[in-house]
């Protein structure tokens, strides 16, 4: 008889190390997330706001790529709500009135600049924003506005204007009357035409007016109008609907972006900013029917409206039907029904406008949002207050260099170029006045001089580079030209590298590679053109369509991507717009095109980012993006031969959204972190596999990566939610060099970063923040050590690995001995039980009996909240245990922080400390190495922390001894005062006991033992009095006369000398030893004088101290 193999018995064996299939199960990683560390002083691009009117200080704000906030303090405080959905480009948030829980959220803004964020579908909270159910349309790529129906919250439309990048059919105005369940496609133009903007009359939820817009952009040029582009009318909500052409009075020929609003107080007036051969404002007084044309918007100069492709918004006072707001490069107001426009708000807020809202009641309450952020007005536009804790930076590019603690530098769409802290070593946090604006301008690659750090490059759309002093703000700009006056062609977001073997060198890129060794003082070009230099793409100044928008946006066949290999001076990789990937292996003398090479790339496709290898100079990774030319595939490349041949190691079959940046670890190999459209990736086998990093970081789009040298950080560039560190890798780096072996441990400790002796600078700027300031995740200076405590499910998936392995190794020896159903029992069924089944069923029990002999010894520690606890145990140099401590911990990766105390003394208290207290904290230890023993149950592992002092106050070695020994000698006053004070407290204990024991003494007997110990309990009151103030006072009470108050302030006073004692120190503690030395000569004396007596006399009473019990009986 055959011996058949058990399904589940091959499953298990099947399973890779404890299931993790070569994937990271993240839910044991929940204690290593990511921070935030801003900023938000430089926001980003906000795309709707919506308020809900019952209580209008809950405030839901859409961003082009950072999600959804909530504020429920009127703008004070917020919250980030949409973090779970798997894309944050939003491009309209909508609450159902009726039912403040219902929010809808369409994805994808509708603002089709070259940067603009695309989206996954439309999507439903039900719960106030707690949860999230996609509803459909993710073909739409883009949803620009959402109306829900006033009288039946099912119904709901949705104006989608479609991907910017191609045509595709999912676009117009969508309806549903059954809450998302199902679509129709209402209003359709073609598949180039979207809905541009949807508007309901107030009076009739019926009536509904569309603008239909035909556009699409390519990587080197936008077309804006076409004969799709119009409005539409609707009176049945939306089953159909009627043009409105020239006859009807608007523009003839092609139209272009169109806005609309309805006069709230008079919906009859309708106003439409119309792009067309003529761009101006048109006027319907009958409810859309007829249209008078009124300002022109052709010129700046009329205030009416400018570049209709990025904003063409228009908005009505909601009682003033005269009363127009248009938003668009800055906000501008008519207050004669649409005549004139006149400057309104001006610049002090930030330009480019793109959403508002304004209280239907109160037309002084409104809010406005733009590429900077959101304002908040509550005087009808008069002043107003800028919401400076959104962190919605937009980062092309992000670095690092090597201060201490380093810093964080790039450049933000529509932003400027900024330098900031990855920590501060003062209190209130990173703040936004931390961060350091170098340079104006949309930013994008900004660099550090390795050599000198009070300088740095920054750049500008377009070409723009400068050398800038940090210290002072001395700019200058570095921009190379051409010797011989060739034209240079720089994309918006040009090439930029600094040469790794230079401190001063850097490389620029055109459709040239330009490089200087001195610092941009002068170049040299050291390439051919190495782009297509296809001349039909290269007419950006007549890029627009109906109005023409040459703002170095659409620059094309240019250099995107310059990676010099740290490996050969000699090797560099070039990366265009049009699709070449070059690389020189000679300094740039001779250059080969590789791209034909990657198999299944688009010919063409945008090169966004090179990683060389760290290791060798003929290994790099690509990135290849094609979603500017529709293809929204992730595209991600290996080679280890100059690019003769490459292999693909990111697709569609397991990472979502196109590829932006990638970056190798420098120690092992196999870790790879990627950034998509749709977030951020990790690999631990050289890209087979990738998991999706979603604990504690949302689904925004990651631009640049890049592994600090020193602190093992991954920091991370994102376009929509600022910047971002993964504190100290190296966990994931071990899980990935053991091919997760290491997570099959019980228990296990990684490398620990190194830990600064810092000192703290007082807050900068406002103390107490309250809630309206940002405040970026610090990273406090201390030894962070990293560990794993094996969860649970974890356990049993090895346990049942192991039983099956030996369930297999006994299947084995069976049918070597060709006993093939030696083992098998009956089954009631009829069948046979299987061998496997029966030495899996024994093992089990074999377990659970050994877990069940072991279980007291293996148990850990428990702390009070019933968690496990880890105990650490702190060894110097010299092999000397100087600190103990303990610290509650969940499973999975879990951190523990020691603030590089030793050991202290225990001060005078009445408080005793628990059995199972960790030691008190003394002084700061030493510079030096310690070596750090956990201990978990039985398990024990170590690592090491190298203690530095900080950098900044030179070198005090011997100073922090000769402080240290101040401080060991006060710590013998202090260990004689606590002795002192504890015999008080076991006095006085003692005195209670025995008057608990006399109760049943008779009084002849006790009475004299009685007074004696009231009065000795006088006496000890009079020396606790000598130490510290009695309890139970009203008030605040002080009295700076106490030994207690001495001794901390002898301790305060070493503290405060700048190594060996200073005077005041030297006399505060002369003056503890002598206070302490009196007290515990008063002590002693009362413990051997009138104390001693008390207890001879208790203990001569002859009496029982037992209560005499008479028979019970029951009574008849």
């Amino acid at each position: 008889m055959k011996l058949k193999s058990h399904p589940l018995l091959v499953a298990i064996l099947a399973m890779p190390f404890f299931l993790f299939g070569q994937q990271l199960n993240l839910d044991h990683f929940q204690n290593m997330k990511p921070r935030n560390i801003g900023p938000a002083g430089m926001s980003g691009r906000v795309t709707s706001i919506d308020v809900l009117l019952s209580n209008p200080d809950v405030i839901y704000v859409g961003t082009a790529s950072g999600g959804v906030w909530r504020s429920k303090s009127g703008g004070t405080d917020w919250e980030p709500v949409f973090d779970e959905a798997p894309v944050q480009s939003v491009g309209a948030v909508r609450i159902n009135q009726n039912n403040p829980d219902e929010i809808w959220v369409g994805t994808g803004e509708g603002n089709p600049r070259n940067s603009q964020n695309s989206g996954k579908g439309i999507y439903k909270t039900i719960d106030g924003g707690k949860t999230w159910k996609l509803m459909g349309l993710e073909g739409t790529k883009t949803i620009h506005r959402i109306i829900i129906h006033r009288d039946d919250p099912n119904t709901v439309f949705v104006g989608a204007t479609g991907s910017a990048w191609g045509p595709n059919p999912e676009r117009g105005v969508f309806k549903t009357t059954d809450g998302g369940k199902t679509w129709r496609k209402v209003l359709f133009v073609n598949d180039s035409t979207g809905c541009a903007d949807l508007v309901v009359d107030p009076s009739n939820p019926n009536k509904l007016i569309a603008a239909m817009w035909e556009y699409g952009r390519k990587p080197w040029t936008f077309n804006s109008g076409g004969k799709g582009s119009g409005i539409w009318v609707s009176f049945d909500a939306g089953e159909t609907w009627e043009r409105r052409t020239a006859k009807d009075g608007l523009p003839k020929g092609d139209l272009g972006r169109i806005g609309l609003a309805i006069a709230p107080s008079k919906p009859n007036i309708v106003y439409a900013l119309v792009e067309a051969k003529e761009n101006a404002l048109y006027k319907s007084y009958d409810g859309g029917f007829k249209w008078t044309k009124m300002a022109s918007a052709n010129s700046n100069r009329t205030n009416v409206s400018n570049r209709p492709f990025y904003y063409h918004e228009l908005y009505v006072d909601p009682k003033n039907e005269n009363r127009i707001f248009s938003l668009h490069s800055t906000l501008t107001k008519s207050e004669d029904g649409g005549k004139t426009f006149e400057p309104w708000v001006g610049w002090k807020v930030h330009p480019d406008h793109h959403a508002f809202w304004i209280h239907p009641e109160d037309p002084s309450y409104m809010m406005e949002g733009n590429d900077g952020g959101l304002n908040i007005s509550h005087d009808g536009g008069a002043t107003w207050r800028f919401a400076e804790n959104l962190p919605l930076a937009q980062f092309y590019h992000i670095d690092i260099d090597m201060s201490t603690p380093y810093r964080v530098c790039g450049g933000m769409q529509d932003n400027g170029s900024w330098v900031g802290p990855s920590a501060v070593w003062k209190s209130g946090g990173i703040r936004n006045s931390d961060w350091q604006e170098v340079y104006f301008g949309d930013g994008f690659d900004v660099a550090i001089r390795p050599d000198d750090p009070r300088y740095c490059y920054a750049m500008s759309q377009g070409g723009n580079l400068a050398y800038i002093d940090m210290l002072t703000g001395h700019t200058r700009s570095i921009r190379p030209v051409h010797p011989d006056g060739v034209e240079l062609r720089f994309n918006w977001n040009a090439g930029f590298a600094k040469n790794p073997f230079h401190d001063c060198g850097i490389y620029y890129g055109s459709q040239f590679l330009h490089k200087s060794l001195d610092c941009g003082n002068s170049w040299e070009i050291i390439s051919p053109d190495l782009t297509t230099n296809d001349s039909t793409k290269q007419q950006q100044d007549k890029s627009g369509g109906l109005t023409i928008d040459a703002t170095n946006a659409e620059n094309f066949t240019t250099i995107v991507a310059i990676a010099p290999s740290p490996m050969d001076e000699n090797v560099i990789w070039v990366g265009t717009d049009d699709g070449n990937v070059q690389v020189t292996r000679d300094g740039g003398k001779t250059w080969t095109n590789v791209a034909a090479n990657m198999p299944g790339a688009n010919p063409g496709s945008w090169i966004p980012y090179i990683e060389p290898s760290k290791k060798r100079a003929g290994e790099a990774f690509v990135v290849v993006s094609d979603y500017r030319r529709n293809d929204w595939r992730p595209f991600v490349y290996h080679t280890t031969d100059f690019g003769a041949t490459f292999t693909r190691i990111a697709d569609e079959t397991q990472v979502s959204g196109p590829a932006f940046c990638i970056v190798q670890d420098p120690i092992v190999e196999n870790l790879l972190w990627m950034g998509t459209d749709h977030g951020l990736w990790v690999s631990i086998d050289f890209g087979k596999n990738w998991t999706k990093w979603t604990k504690g970081f949302p689904s925004v789009t990651v631009t640049d990566l890049k592994i600090h040298p020193r602190e093992h950080d991954l920091v991370i560039g994102t376009f929509g939610r600022a910047a971002w560190i993964l504190d100290d890798i190296r966990p994931i780096r071990e899980v990935a060099r053991s091919a997760g072996e290491v997570l099959e441990k019980p228990f296990a400790v990684f490398p620990a970063p190194d830990a600064w002796l810092a000192e703290f600078a007082s807050v900068s700027g406002t103390r107490f923040a309250a809630d309206a300031i940002y405040q970026g995740n610090n990273r406090w200076p201390n030894a962070m050590i990293t560990c794993w405590v094996q969860p649970p499910s974890v356990k049993k998936a090895l346990e049942e690995k192991a039983e099956a392995e030996k369930a297999a190794a006994e299947q084995g020896k069976k049918k070597k001995k060709g006993k093939a159903v030696a083992g098998t029992r009956p089954d009631t069924s009829g069948g046979e039980k299987k061998e496997e089944e029966v030495a899996a069923g024994e093992g089990e029990e074999e377990a659970a009996e050994e877990v069940a002999e072991g279980e007291e010894e293996e148990r850990p520690r428990r702390g009070r909240r019933g968690k496990q606890k880890v105990k650490v145990r702190v060894v110097n140099m010299d092999g000397d245990t100087i600190r103990t401590f303990s610290q509650e911990v969940d499973t999975g990766m879990v951190r523990i922080y020691w603030n590089l105390n030793q050991d202290g003394v225990r001060f005078p208290s009445r408080r005793q400390p628990r059995p199972d207290s960790d030691p008190p904290q003394g002084y700061e230890v030493l510079p030096g190495t310690y070596k750090l023993y956990l201990t978990l149950g039985k398990n024990t592992d170590s690592t090491e922390v190298v203690v530095h002092d900080d950098p900044r106050m030179g070198f005090r070695m011997e100073k922090m001894k000769a402080q240290h020994a101040a401080y060991d000698e006060l710590a013998k006053v202090v260990t004689a005062a606590t002795e002192g004070f504890d015999r008080l407290q076991d006095a006085r204990k003692n005195i209670e006991v025995v008057n608990e024991a006399l109760a049943y003494v008779p009084d002849s007997l006790k009475k004299e033992v009685q007074k004696m110990g009231k009065e000795l309990q006088k006496s000890i009151d009079s020396l606790e009095r000598r130490y510290m103030m009695p309890e139970g006072l009203k008030g605040i009470q002080r009295d700076p006369n106490t030994i207690t108050g001495t001794l901390w302030r002898a301790r305060s006073y070493i503290g405060a000398s700048d190594g060996a004692p200073n005077q005041a120190a030297r006399i505060m503690m002369e003056q503890a030893r002598k206070e302490v030395s009196a007290v515990v000569k008063d002590i002693n004396d009362f413990m051997t004088g009138p104390f001693a007596e008390y207890r001879q006399k208790v203990e001569a009473l002859q009496a029982s101290l037992f209560k005499e019990y008479e028979p019970v009986e029951l009574k008849e």
